[in-house]
């Protein structure tokens, strides 16, 4: 993976071909209430970011702005080389893998688990008359596999703990073999054994150079996998800091993020932050 440092990746900007994401000026306004305040970003093809911020800070919306599910007020957004604006979104969306809480309270509950995954090439929640083939459902069920979800593929999605409905939501977004894959707040609502275990399949993910790039938006550093490679840190819609991780998770810029006196630790490739 690309290793610039964040000064180099603010003199030197890479052409869009070799980037999944990038925000100049960005802004977004709701009514009098500030968003993101002029954001600039850029993911090139084989990096992996974590986006950090307590809530309110703007995490969402700018994940909802890279999956291509709405507009900037102000500034610019290029995702996949498209710009937004400029391109229609239901072409853009199919390349984009996504998981999101919004996105798992609208699945059926009664939905078969294998057809939550495979209903992804059709861009729809709740199976009705598409027709799938072998392949699309031989895809779906290697990716249930690989997530540990292997025997729950004719199981009703209402049936499944919080943190297998994690994994079969990744699964989905996986499904069309995307070129970038948005995932907010994963662990979010998991016990400690669920949640370390999706670290680990994240950080397996993340380390595939097959994989697509990968942007994770979390609360809490201990929940980012080991092969992630870049942070950005989001304080009431402004970035805080961007760059490698090391580079960018120290106790200045969390402390400023998160507006309490903060330490990080690194220990065998996982963060963990405490008060000072």
């Amino acid at each position: 993976m690309s290793t610039p440092g964040p000064a180099a990746a603010h003199s030197v900007t890479p052409d869009l071909t070799d980037l999944v994401i990038r925000m100049d000026g960005v802004t977004v306004r709701r009514g009098p209430t500030v968003l993101l305040d002029s954001v600039d970003w850029s993911v090139e093809l084989d990096e992996r970011w974590v986006v950090l911020g307590p809530n309110g800070a703007g995490k969402t919306t700018l994940l909802r702005l890279a999956a291509a599910e709405m507009h900037p007020t102000a500034g610019v957004v290029h995702v996949l080389g498209e710009r937004i604006g400029r391109v229609a979104l239901f072409d853009l969306r199919p390349r984009i893998g996504l998981t999101s809480a919004n996105l798992g309270i609208r699945i059926p509950g009664d939905e078969v688990v294998s057809d939550v995954v495979v209903s992804a090439g059709y861009g729809v929640l709740g199976r009705w008359r598409e027709r799938y083939d072998a392949m699309d459902t031989d895809r779906a069920t290697q990716l249930l596999e690989q997530l540990g979800m292997e025997g729950f593929a004719e199981r009703e999605y209402r049936t499944l703990s919080e943190g297998e409905r994690k994994r079969v939501l990744i699964a989905r977004a996986l499904m069309t073999d995307p070129e970038l894959l948005l995932l907010d707040e994963p662990a979010a609502g998991l016990d400690l054994g669920g949640r370390e275990d999706l670290v680990s399949r994240l950080s397996a993910l993340a380390l595939d150079p097959d994989a697509p790039a990968s942007v994770l938006v979390t609360h809490h550093v201990e929940e980012i996998p080991p092969g992630y490679t870049h942070g950005l840190l989001l304080r009431e819609g402004r970035v805080v800091a961007a760059g490698l991780l090391d580079d960018v998770l120290t106790d200045a810029n969390l402390t400023e993020t998160f507006g309490v006196p903060l330490s990080v630790q690194r220990r065998r490739r996982r963060y963990s932050a405490y008060l000072r």
